[in-house]
């Protein structure tokens, strides 16, 4: 008897395409349909993207090849020109039930992973200069937070102890909203109105827009995972300036100080762009001093990839080979810096997410953690620090 169909979805980019995955894979579950949601923030991710749609056709040839995502969104002709794609759907449609043939949005889930990922804002107002994606995403706006409460209570009832809040531009949530709340607010309203949801962790946030609000809840709420990734982008100020940031390098490490001095467990993460457009050994050097400046232990490092479209990619370049070199360099650098954060840790005890596997999760922290023993998927277990590797903490069950 031969089986019914089963809709797949690939998803690229950012924590916000995953979260959105999650909605239409449950749209598309019984069809024999692939969606490629795509992702532009690179020229690579784009050919990746490319690449992703050939080999979904490949290993499914007579299922209906969609793509949506920002570089569909983009370039929706290119897109729509490949002979594997059946159809595009824009980004402003992809969350329509009737894009999928579907009535009403489906029951909030999150595709089976351990923590649930929960958009509460779209799109951006800002301009850096090396950036398509407003392009791809259109203006800032925000969920409304009794949805936001809703969803999450949904996927709390559902089992979730960990609860993601996404958005492309997440620290600008609110003034589109009646009565102008910020992020702050929002996460307060969650933690009052949702107290059986165990961790709430952000995604990335602009550093300039942490107002004295959410900074309180970062140090003093323990529900609120004890991890801030940031959008840092360089640690030159000139560089800064030339990619339109709103923050200055001095800003950025004021921050982390007064964070981490109310929560010295608190976990940085940062993105940090190698050989920007004019950037010298020297601008080059401060971004690499900003790792120890910013106590960054969640690197997430790029070469400079020109966007065609965006002011940067006419300004004049720094070489591709350089680009790499000093990409490298900061990574070798990031690894040093987070193996003797692991290593820190060692002795510690952790509260850890179970993934699905059963013996590895993440702490608060955002550290994987490789259990000597299985626990359940979904569950926050305690756990005592063994061990450390390069990436990752070894433990046994406290």
């Amino acid at each position: 008897m031969s089986q019914s169909p089963a809709g797949e979805v690939v998803s690229l980019g950012c924590r916000l395409n995953h979260a959105e995955s999650d909605t239409i894979r449950q749209w598309v579950a019984g069809a024999n349909t692939v969606v490629v949601n795509s992702c532009a923030v690179t020229a690579e991710a784009v050919k990746q993207t490319r690449a992703a749609i050939r080999r979904a056709h490949r290993d499914r040839p007579t299922a209906a090849i969609v793509v949506t995502g920002c570089a569909a969104t983009i370039d929706p002709r290119g897109f729509e020109a490949m002979p594997e794609v059946a159809r595009v759907v824009s980004n402003d449609a992809k969350l329509a039930p009737a894009s999928w043939g579907a009535a009403a949005l489906p029951t909030p889930r999150s595709a089976g992973h351990a923590r649930a990922l929960v958009e509460v804002q779209n799109g951006c107002d800002h301009a850096c200069t090396f950036c398509i994606i407003p392009q791809g995403r259109g203006p800032s706006r925000s969920v409304p937070a009794g949805a936001v409460i809703d969803r999450i209570g949904a996927l709390v009832d559902d089992g979730h102890r960990e609860v993601v809040l996404t958005g492309i531009d997440l620290t600008s949530y609110g003034p589109d909203l009646p009565g102008a709340p910020t992020l702050g607010m929002l996460v307060e309203r969650i933690l009052r109105h949702v107290p059986d949801l165990a961790r709430l962790r952000l995604s990335s946030l602009d550093s300039v827009e942490i107002n004295d609000r959410l900074a309180d809840l970062i140090v003093g709420e323990p529900r609120l995972a004890p991890h801030l990734h940031l959008s840092l982008q360089a640690g030159s100020d000139m560089v800064l300036k030339r990619m339109k940031r709103r923050h200055s390098r001095a800003q950025s490490v004021a921050l982390v100080e007064r964070l981490k001095a109310g929560r010295p467990e608190l976990a940085i993460g940062a993105d940090l762009i190698a050989g920007f457009p004019t950037e010298d050994e020297a601008m080059a050097a401060d971004t690499l001093a900003l790792l120890n400046d910013c106590d960054i232990v969640h690197a997430h490092i790029f070469p400079y990839s020109p966007r065609i479209g965006t002011p940067a990619a006419r300004m004049p370049q720094v070489a591709p080979e350089i680009r790499r070199a000093r990409a490298a360099r900061l990574r070798a650098a990031a690894a040093s810096r987070r193996r003797g954060w692991l290593d820190g840790l060692v002795g510690s005890h952790q509260q850890v997410l179970i993934e699905r596997s059963g013996d590895r999760g993440r702490a608060g922290n955002f550290a994987e953690v490789r259990l000597d023993a299985p626990a359940p998927p979904g569950s926050l277990v305690h756990v005592r620090i063994t061990g450390a590797a390069d990436t990752y903490l070894t433990g046994t069950h406290a």
